[in-house]
């Protein structure tokens, strides 16, 4: 009986202790959000942000008028500095989105992206000056190949994944990001896009490529796989330390959303005085299959 009465005594205790906890968030200031991106042979991508607040519910409206507009923008390879030129890109009936690029009207100091190249990136809006620094690294890792097999387990014997074939250069510190296209779509990365070679330094391996997917749309099962008939286009990107850290640590994030038992984690960007975000390089190499229906 006493061995009853105990573990009863300790539940009534237990419970009994039990108090609602309420917690006052105040109002975070709004910060500066930054992707801004270069890629060899492209012109440099700038997309400015204020944040929003945590209860925010997302709309293309409010999207829409986080824009920052009339900042003062530069970005400098070392030799040239161009002030970059902000655009207007209307995507629905009344919604537009905004970004700044080379200036097509000045075009004496413009370039686009080169390998072995460092950038440095710097915005003043509001009063205030941001700055950060990456570079578009060497085509150290291409793709040697690509092939397709029949999804195993799949019912629908349309479904086929696509498999990549690749060398490591000898010497730790290559990272990259993949993203995928199918047929007339948009390149887009996958869930889990990028990677180091602790594992694979120095070695030829064979890796299956997810499809990208569009984190804005609801994600099926039946995404995870390509379909006879598509022609798939792959995207290998060389990236540095920071733009890896940066897009590790916010696809990891991305995915804590929700789950209650993940561990705290922070996005570890590049960008000075607080602003959010990340300047980023991208050598890239681009490789086609036509999968046959």
């Amino acid at each position: 009986m006493k061995k009853l009465v105990i573990p009863v005594i300790l539940c009534v205790l237990l419970f009994s202790c039990e108090k609602d906890i309420n917690f006052n968030l105040n109002a975070a200031p709004t910060v500066l959000v930054v992707d801004a991106q270069i890629e060899n042979g492209k012109a440099p991508i700038v997309v400015l942000n204020n944040s929003f607040s945590f209860f925010d519910s997302i709309n293309p409206q409010l999207l829409s008028k986080s824009f920052v507009h009339n900042a003062i923008v530069t970005i400098s390879n070392g030799t040239l500095t161009q002030q970059l030129k902000e655009y207007t890109y209307r995507v629905t009936p009344g919604i537009s989105v905004y970004l700044y690029s080379i200036d097509s009207s000045n075009l004496s100091t413009a370039f686009t992206g080169q390998l072995n190249t460092s950038y440095t990136l710097h915005i003043t809006t509001e009063g205030k000056d941001y700055t950060a620094t990456t570079s578009i690294p060497s085509l150290a890792k291409k793709v040697d190949s690509l092939w397709w097999k029949r999804a195993p387990f799949a019912k629908d014997t349309n479904d086929v994944v696509l498999f990549l074939k690749a060398t490591d250069p000898p010497g730790l510190g290559n990272y990259v990001r993949y993203f995928t296209k199918k047929n007339q779509g948009q390149f887009l990365p996958g869930d889990n896009s990028v990677f180091d070679d602790q594992v694979i330094d120095g070695t030829t391996y064979q890796f299956q490529i997810e499809p990208g997917i569009d984190r804005n749309n609801k994600v099926s099962f039946d995404s995870n796989y390509f379909k006879r008939g598509d022609t798939i286009s792959m995207k290998l990107c060389n990236i540095d330390k920071a733009a890896y850290t940066f897009w590790s640590t916010w696809e990891f994030a991305y995915q804590s959303i929700g789950n209650p038992f993940a561990q705290p984690n922070k996005v570890i960007g590049n960008l000075s005085n607080g602003a959010l975000g990340a300047f980023y390089g991208y050598a890239a190499d681009y490789k086609t299959l036509i999968v046959p229906k």
